[in-house]
């Protein structure tokens, strides 16, 4: 069985070494990755750093590169993936891709347009409970209308960690929470590549 290529983006803090090590652990799964670099070699080492460098760049001009990145392996059918920022950019181009053969949301959600339909995308997101970038009333919300827009949603919730608590050098990071997410996300995307 071909497996369907997976294109992972990272967060605000730009291509970290937690994302390459994700990557590596989808790969070692038999997963084909493609990791961009929406920063273009650019990294942040606190939370305002990468809140500027997302700003500075844009959010129209992250999303045109994360298009860019997608284009040459779209065609063959994508699982989009991303951290926090990058997962907001994957929900998007997910939602506005036919071929779309699923959505690993980690951290981070975005924002659906009335209009958005699609033919029930396997959708999966794991974030913090709380987290002050999802609040819960945000995700309820947010659930009903991947609902209403024909997903095929699931939301994991991790009481007590932090925000990016996948990612082993911020002080988010919560290795048990990780682990958790990581088995579950595996099982997912062997199901849905």
């Amino acid at each position: 069985m071909t497996r369907s290529p997976i294109l992972l983006l990272h967060s605000m803090y730009g291509l970290r070494p937690a994302v390459h090590a994700a990557a590596d652990r989808l790969r070692a799964a038999g997963h084909e990755v493609h990791v961009p670099d929406l920063y273009e070699g650019r990294t942040a080492d606190t939370a305002e750093e990468g809140m500027a460098l997302k700003e500075e760049i844009g959010g129209d001009e992250l999303l045109k590169r994360a298009v860019r990145a997608a284009a040459p392996v779209s065609e063959r059918g994508l699982v989009y993936a991303g951290f926090s920022l990058g997962g907001s950019i994957a929900q998007n181009l997910a939602l506005a891709d036919e071929k779309a053969r699923g959505l690993l949301l980690l951290h981070g959600t975005s924002d659906i347009a009335d209009d958005t339909t699609t033919d029930g995308l396997p959708v999966q997101l794991h974030v913090a409970d709380p987290d002050p970038f999802e609040p819960h009333d945000w995700l309820n919300a947010w659930y009903l209308r991947m609902g209403r827009a024909g997903a095929d949603v699931e939301v994991f919730r991790y009481p007590g960690a932090g925000h990016l608590y996948t990612d082993p050098e911020l002080p988010d990071y919560d290795e048990e929470a990780a682990e958790a997410t990581w088995r579950v996300a595996l099982g997912f995307l062997d199901e849905v590549g």
